[in-house]
C-alpha cells in the first residue's frame, strides 16, 4: 500500500476565489494584479495553494483574509478545474469558490490596504489562465441560485429600497424585469420588513426603505422554489 502512494503522481491544488459585489453601478467582481511570473502584472482572481493541514473551506477563508482582509462572508464552492495545461508552470488543479459581499461596507478597506480593485462584470479585463471561464461559470451559478434562493442579504446595505433590490436582480440576470411582477413575487416570499423610513434621495416623495427578515430569509434558503422572474 505504501508503495502505491509513493508511486502516485503528485499535483498542486489551488483555491481561487471569485468575489462578487454590488453598488449603484451594478454587479462587480474583485480582482488583483498578479505579482509573480508567469503572467506577472496581469489581472487575476484571488487565489493560493492548499496547505497539508487544511481542508478546502479553511484554505478559501485563509486566502480571502490574507489578500482582502474579508472575514465572515457568504462563500460557496463552485467547481474543480483540472485541465492538463491550465497552469504553464506545473500541473495544478484549482477548486473555485464564489463569494458575495456588500461593496459599501468593504470598499475603503479593500482598495486602500490590499490593492484589490473592483471591475464591472461586463467590462472586466481579460484574466490569466482559465480564470475567465471560472467567472463565467460563477455567474451562471449565481443566476441559477437567484431563481431558487433569495438573493440580496450579502450584497445590499442593511436598509435598501425596492428599486435597489430590483436593480440587483436585473444586474445578476442581465435583463430588465417587469417592476410590478417583481414586487409581487418578492413580497410573496415574505422575507422583507417595510420600514417607516424613506430614502429621500430617490424622489420628492421618497421611497420606503426595507430590510431583510433574517430568520425568514435563512429559512427560505432551505426551501425549494422557482421565482420565475
Amino acid at each position: 500500500m505504501l508503495n502505491s502512494y509513493s508511486s502516485a503522481d503528485k499535483v498542486l491544488l489551488a483555491v481561487d476565489c471569485i468575489i462578487f459585489g454590488f453598488d449603484e453601478e451594478g454587479l462587480k467582481i474583485l480582482l488583483i494584479k498578479r505579482d509573480f511570473e508567469p503572467e506577472k502584472g496581469k489581472w487575476s482572481l484571488i487565489g493560493g495553494f492548499l496547505k497539508k493541514e487544511e481542508v478546502l473551506d479553511t484554505a478559501a477563508i485563509r486566502i480571502l483574509d490574507r489578500y482582502t482582509g474579508l472575514q465572515d462572508i457568504y462563500m460557496e464552492q463552485l467547481y474543480a478545474y483540472s485541465e492538463i495545461n491550465r497552469d504553464p508552470v506545473e500541473r495544478t488543479i484549482s477548486v473555485a469558490y464564489y463569494a458575495l459581499i456588500n461593496i459599501e461596507n468593504h470598499n475603503k478597506e479593500l482598495t486602500q490596504n490590499y490593492h484589490a480593485q473592483w471591475f464591472s462584470v461586463a467590462q472586466a479585463p481579460k484574466l490569466i489562465f482559465d480564470h475567465d471561464s471560472m467567472v463565467e461559470h460563477a455567474i451562471r451559478r449565481l443566476r441559477y441560485r437567484t431563481s431558487i434562493k433569495p438573493v440580496g442579504f450579502e450584497l445590499l446595505p442593511e436598509k435598501f429600497t425596492m428599486r435597489q433590490l430590483l436593480e440587483l436582480y436585473e444586474a445578476i440576470l442581465s435583463k430588465e424585469l417587469d417592476k410590478r411582477n417583481f414586487i409581487s413575487k418578492i413580497n410573496s416570499l415574505d422575507i422583507l420588513i417595510k420600514l417607516e423610513e424613506k430614502d429621500m434621495m430617490s424622489s420628492r416623495k421618497g421611497s420606503y426603505l426595507y430590510t431583510f427578515d433574517k430568520e425568514k430569509y435563512d429559512a427560505k434558503l432551505l426551501d425549494n422554489f422557482v421565482l420565475n422572474l
